[in-house]
């Protein structure tokens, strides 16, 4: 005896039972826009997220988007999703994925409330997030002055001092981004630097940054918002507060791709290896966005992503 699994998400009834064309697992930029243009290609199409909206949601201000000069994360989020539902897209939303399995050609996406869903094609748009200090008052000043990306909150902090977390590449080039705009850059590292010696130099070059080595960042001070961190000097074993109305942690990303790490090539870094057209080792199996290998983590660039891979899916599927 066979059952046929139905449910309601989204004022929709999503059969399980179901072959999709292509099914994306995320919320973020680059998941939205990919099943956009599947959809639009004509394709069998369902979105799966954890949280529509990914990290999007996280975001205070977005004002490097085309178009938008200045937008929130959450007005940006909403207004992705408002053109999804134009197009009538599929979407399981505030659902989790427990495991994917490739089999006949086929993938099987098994979640985490027991029901299968199977598709000739699959994305993975799962993210990634920065990683964090583990301080005391990180959380509670998030969006009140803690940020993690300075390529793209850099010109908020313009004429304010701004403490950088963190020694290797990511976090000097962040320095260097937000020295044009902090009247005052104060880069804090624990131990020694890890970044390349040509970063090193410009950094040292550029006038109105202090640099503090061997120095330990134990919590995140204020009211309202972020007005000092209290940091433990390792070669004195002293305690002191800097003054600062910004910090921008840059300590690296972690990569949200455990789902798949048994069908497709990692890199070191956890993230998914693909191709110029976000094709993964296995073939059938695209990936998309922050979980990927591509250098540059931007809003912009996870949605050229999603269109890219949707449109090589396509491809994928006249193909076989």
């Amino acid at each position: 005896m066979s059952f046929n699994f139905a449910f309601k998400m989204n004022s929709k009834l999503i059969d399980t039972h179901s072959l999709y064309d292509f099914v994306s697992i995320g919320g973020g930029p680059a998941s939205m826009n990919a099943v956009l243009y599947s959809q639009r290609k004509g394709l069998k199409t369902l979105m799966i997220a954890k949280k529509l909206g990914g990290n999007l949601l996280n975001t205070d201000q977005v004002e490097n988007y085309l178009g938008l000069s200045r937008v929130s994360g959450e007005g940006l989020s909403h207004a992705f999703e408002e053109h999804l539902k134009l197009l009538n897209v599929e979407i399981l939303s505030d659902t989790s994925v427990k495991s994917i399995q490739k089999i006949d050609q086929l993938f099987h996406i098994e979640l985490e409330s027991g029901e299968l869903i199977k598709s000739k094609t699959l994305l993975v748009a799962t993210g990634s997030e920065p990683r964090h200090l583990g301080v005391l008052g990180e959380e509670f000043y998030k969006n009140s002055g803690v940020a993690y990306c300075a390529i793209c909150d850099a010109p908020l902090y313009k004429g304010k001092t701004v403490v950088i977390a963190g020694g290797g590449n990511s976090a000097v080039e962040a320095a260097i981004d937000v020295a044009k705009y902090a009247s005052k850059t104060i880069v804090v590292h624990r131990s020694e630097f890890r970044a390349d010696e040509i970063l090193l130099q410009r950094l040292r070059s550029i006038e109105g940054i202090e640099i503090y080595t061997q120095t330990q960042i134990l919590e995140l001070v204020g009211s309202n918002k972020l007005e000092s961190i209290k940091v433990l000097d390792k070669n004195t074993q002293q305690e002191r507060l800097i003054e600062t109305q910004g910090i921008f942690i840059e300590i690296g990303h972690v990569a949200h791709s455990n789902l798949v790490h048994h069908l497709v090539e990692i890199n070191q870094a956890n993230e998914i290896v693909v191709d110029e057209k976000q094709r993964t080792s296995c073939e059938g199996l695209f990936a998309a966005g922050d979980v990927t290998n591509a250098p540059y983590k931007q809003i912009i660039l996870a949605v050229a992503d999603g269109a890219k891979a949707a449109l090589a899916a396509s491809e994928y599927i006249n193909n076989h």
